[in-house]
């Protein structure tokens, strides 16, 4: 990557630059770079604590009000704002001799993020008593443009699963008592069983398919088309640049059909959408015809479930893909090396992500409703109609720099016997890009990482509240590996102040679906085991307003110095975690201590 990719779309100053430090103004002048070397190396003799204790909160302030200053624009991807972030981080590296990892024997890792178009010849063969018949994408069936490799497989397992939803805090779970591993769950009913919340339950409405083949590993979902239900999206189609991406005559770029970072290639698990000619044939035999289920669908009225007997299903995934758009980004790696001859071919691995939405290119103006902000990326706080530029302070500057403390801290201390890789993922707000990305294409092999902890939004109390100063929530931590989640509690339980280990968002019901948006997913998807370690939600998340004087430093180092705790834990065991696939476990009390 250092000496072959195309820096221009990065906005990224001179990778030699080094010793890089928050200037009072918000600039870093050429004339400065003497003096800005010479306090990098201060920084270093000043940290004469090594491990969790050097872990501090007067750092992690001076290198967030840099991080998150108005200088990175908000640090959006394929901007000037994230190359700066990235010169920073990697300057610091070098600085504390953690190694790079990434391409090329340089800190950086480049993802390419593909606009794809596709060519379906992906078809749907439904066998039924006495009857067959084929439907090809577009015609009775649609596809994802993305179905991944081609491949073909039967499936005779067909459960009708109602509406599809498990919501049993509503009191109401059309999975009950079904086991849908390895089936085809078909479902009906855009809008959702009467009664249910539709915007409460938004995550859940819209992702009836992902849970079904992700969450409960049925082979493929078959439902209705959708109406949009808002939140936080997947992968966006990237928009191509002004004027096409070229210079003056240059011909305007193809518009892909979708964007990803991933493997072409990949096993993905269909999720459909079926028209009525498709239901009413796969309902021809079933103890209660699609007409009668369309009906009580519509009507939001209670549906059965059952299973399809003696259906057979065949898919036949076949698409063409053609990249006609490829863009460049950057993931930034390290490794502290460890000290067991054996274990040290083995990895811990931490993230975070630190790129954020960016700033808002439009003016503000006066309509009907008052005042707006044109193009902005985000939500903007009443009051601060004039801050162009989301910081991101919380999100995740806070997991940028708590990363940055954990390089220096385990470069600096005594090496345990495994590696520990530390990567700073990029464009997690536009749909996981670099966590997707490293995770089909390590700098080091996948299959070596035992664990990844992931830091994304630790800085805050959750809703600002006072009463969640000492709480930490955690996501993921039992849900591959119930070792590495004990691994943890005992981490916290030896800190002189204990946290509030909190599991709310740990529950597979959790409405907001957090374990499925940030980076620990991407390796959770591989099968290592993850934590996510999270402050929450607050009033300013993804907010013009996001900024560091909202900070809790002490709790945010108190975090950091946890995620330290655990990952030492996990680098010096003899072996790697378990890996039980237990889930979350019954009875676990919403928060510990």
């Amino acid at each position: 990557m250092a000496g072959s990719r195309d820096n221009g779309m990065s906005g990224r100053p001179n990778r030699g630059t080094r010793g890089w430090r928050h200037s009072p103004k918000g600039r870093l002048g050429t004339g400065l770079s003497v003096a800005i070397l010479l306090a990098g190396i201060v920084s270093i003799a000043s940290a004469s604590s090594a491990g969790p204790s050097s872990i501090r909160s007067e750092d992690l302030r001076e290198w967030l009000s840099y991080i998150a200053s108005d200088q990175l624009q908000g640090r959006a991807v394929f901007t000037a704002g994230i190359g700066l972030a990235a010169g920073y981080i990697d300057s610091h590296l070098h600085e504390w001799g953690v190694s790079p990892a990434g391409d090329h024997g340089s800190y950086l890792q480049s993802v390419r993020v593909l606009g794809v178009k596709s060519t379906s010849h992906s078809t749907i063969t439904v066998e039924v008593p006495g009857e067959k018949r084929q439907f090809s994408d577009g015609n009775g069936i649609v596809l994802p443009k993305n179905v991944g490799g081609k491949r073909s497989f039967t499936v005779d397992h067909v459960e009708f699963a109602g509406y599809g939803i498990a919501a049993p805090r509503a009191g109401h779970d059309d999975f009950r008592g079904l086991d849908v591993k390895s089936a085809v769950v078909v479902w009906l009913g855009p809008k959702g069983p009467q009664g249910l919340d539709a915007q409460l339950y938004r995550r859940a409405l819209s992702g009836r398919n992902r849970y079904a083949t992700e969450q409960l590993r049925a082979a493929a979902s078959i439902g209705p088309e959708l109406p949009a239900f808002g939140g936080r999206g997947g992968n966006p189609v990237a928009t191509p640049a002004a004027g096409g991406g070229g210079g003056r005559g240059a011909a305007q770029l193809p518009t892909p059909d979708f964007t990803t970072v991933q493997r072409l290639d990949d096993v993905i698990a269909p999720n459909v959408t079926g028209k009525d000619e498709f239901f009413e044939f796969l309902f021809s035999h079933a103890p209660v015809q699609y007409s009668e289920l369309k009906r009580k669908s519509d009507a939001q009225e209670p549906l059965p479930a059952f299973r399809l007997e003696n259906v057979t299903m065949t898919f036949n995934l076949d698409n063409e893909y053609q990249i006609v758009r490829t863009q460049l980004a950057d993931n930034i790696v390290a490794v502290v090396e460890g000290s067991d001859p054996q274990l040290k071919n083995t990895y811990v691995a931490f993230g975070a992500h630190y790129d954020h939405v960016g700033y808002a290119e439009g003016e503000v103006t006066k309509g009907d409703n008052g005042l707006r902000r044109l193009g902005a990326p985000g939500r903007v706080t009443e009051g601060a109609m004039e801050d162009r530029i989301w910081n991101g302070a919380d999100d995740d500057g806070s997991g940028t720099v708590g990363l940055m403390a954990l390089a220096r801290a385990f470069a600096q201390g005594p090496r345990p016997k495994r590696s520990l890789l530390f990567v700073w993922h990029t464009g997690e707000e536009r749909g996981l890009w670099g966590s997707r990305y490293f995770a089909d294409y390590p700098t080091i092999p996948i299959d070596r990482i035992v664990s990844q902890l992931n830091m994304d939004m630790i800085g805050r109390n959750r809703d600002d509240k006072a009463s969640e100063s000492n709480t930490v929530y955690i996501i993921g931590s039992d849900r591959i590996s119930s070792e590495l989640d004990s691994m943890n509690r005992a981490a916290n339980d030896s800190m002189p102040k204990p946290l509030t280990l909190d599991y709310e968002f740990n529950d597979p019901r959790d409405l907001e679906q957090l374990y499925y948006r940030s980076d620990h997913y991407s390796y959770a998807a591989k099968g290592i085991p993850v934590i996510f370690y999270t402050t929450g939600l607050h009033p300013d998340y993804h907010a013009n307003t996001d900024e560091v004087s909202k900070i809790e430093f002490d709790k945010m180092a108190r975090i950091v110095q946890l995620v330290y705790s655990t990952g030492l834990s996990v680098a010096n065991l003899d072996r790697a975690p378990v890996r039980d696939n237990l889930g979350p476990r019954a009875g676990r009390p919403t928060s510990e201590r």
